[in-house]
């Protein structure tokens, strides 16, 4: 009989991938469930956009194959949004390299950088994707610790601890990759400097490549910080960045990655036995976004999450969990009362009897096993009637 991979053992079918369809069957039963569960923002991208998109689209020569690499026009505006926000320095044509979105570049990384058998530092809790490719392209998986007592920052005292103890033969280290995400998803811990500066050291130390992942750093946010901004970031360290939240663009899948020219050359060489170029469309019009005003980025990226943030605060209440209010990024992260002995005792129950879907945090690590996790990307019409039938169910 023909079996499937044994890599397919690893791994399980994501996790909203398995509840949306339960979700759907509900409403296909007339339950009407509000989602606030996935982060995939609402709103359109900017009009300017949208119009160069139709613009492109309509030329007869623009739909051939595109360099993967990306185009020009793109990988400058790339350089310029590092520049304008951060300020960061990129060589446009070396030391950037445009993603269709954030998966695929984890699936990169990690081919380029690290052997079957290596070991990669996820941390916990994070983003499942990052466990889920490393199994599946058979590097082990060592998880770090993020706590809330700690801001949700690394205990870098454990690092060194886990680096001594993982050396080989010859004293070089096992591990090879570092997964960070900052601003952090799903706990709105904060970007911080000193974070930065120390994973920088840590990196350079022990030579391990950190990775950040950094596409929420626009949502609720006043300052943007990028690991790149650290003397020396770029020896060690690889930064994505997302066009999906900061820009509303989750459908169009552009995103990007930054280092030096040797480590884009690594990725580049897997990436292009991989996939071609996306249309010339997408890129001219993503190119076209990154020179969205000021004022656009507070609108979309701060006051319209500020209203929605309200709401989603006074749900926590309802459900008597407690949260950190300086958290950022587009989801609310809080912590269940003592009285659940597990998470999916509260998040099925508002899912069956209040009609709203909201995420359990144990999908994210075993840290996140008494948490919940309510996403920004609703109206506000339906952010009120959310807490409106929760409050039906638990006031």
């Amino acid at each position: 009989m023909i079996q499937p991979a044994e890599r397919l053992s690893l791994v399980s079918e994501y996790y909203f991938s398995r509840k949306l369809k339960e979700v759907a069957q509900l409403n296909v039963e007339g339950k009407n469930i509000i989602s606030l569960a996935i982060g995939s923002p609402d709103m359109p991208p900017s009009e300017q956009t949208i119009s160069k998109l139709c613009e492109v689209a309509r030329e007869p020569s623009a739909h051939g194959y595109q360099p993967t690499m990306g185009t020009p026009e793109l990988r400058e505006a790339m350089a310029g949004f590092y520049k304008r926000w951060y300020g960061v320095d990129l060589d446009a044509k070396t030391e950037v390299l445009p993603l269709i979105g954030s998966k695929e570049g984890i699936l990169h990384v990690t081919l380029a950088f690290v052997n079957p058998d290596d070991e990669v530092l996820v941390p916990n809790p994070g983003y499942p994707t990052y466990t889920a490719l490393s199994k599946i392209l058979g590097a082990k998986v060592v998880n770090y610790n993020l706590r809330e007592d700690n801001g949700w920052q690394p205990d870098f005292d454990e690092l060194e601890e886990m680096v001594s103890s993982r050396k080989r033969a010859n004293g070089q280290s096992r591990i090879r990759l570092m997964w960070t995400n900052y601003p952090n998803m799903p706990t709105g811990g904060r970007a911080c400097r000193e974070t930065y500066e120390r994973l920088v050291r840590f990196a350079s130390e022990h030579g391990i490549v950190v990775v950040n992942d950094n596409p929420y750093s626009f949502i609720l946010n006043e300052e943007h910080l990028s690991i790149l901004q650290i003397e020396g970031a770029k020896e060690c360290c690889i930064e994505f960045n997302s066009m999906s939240k900061s820009h509303n663009m989750p459908g169009w899948r552009v995103g990007l990655c930054a280092s030096n020219t040797e480590f884009i050359s690594w990725i580049l060489k897997v990436q292009s036995n991989i996939e071609s170029g996306t249309f010339r469309g997408i890129q001219l019009a993503a190119a076209e976004a990154y020179n969205n005003s000021d004022e656009w980025h507070r609108e979309a990226n701060i006051e319209c999450y500020r209203r929605r943030r309200r709401y989603a605060e006074q749900i926590m209440d309802v459900l008597g969990c407690s949260y950190d209010t300086a958290q950022v990024g587009m989801f609310l992260w809080g912590k269940i009362p003592a009285r659940y002995n597990h998470v999916e005792e509260l998040t099925e129950r508002v899912l069956h009897e209040a009609r709203v879907f909201i995420t359990p945090g144990f999908i994210f690590g075993s840290n996140g096993e008494r948490y919940i996790r309510i996403s920004l990307c609703a109206k506000e019409e339906q952010l009120q009637q959310a807490l409106e039938r929760i409050k039906g169910v638990f006031a």
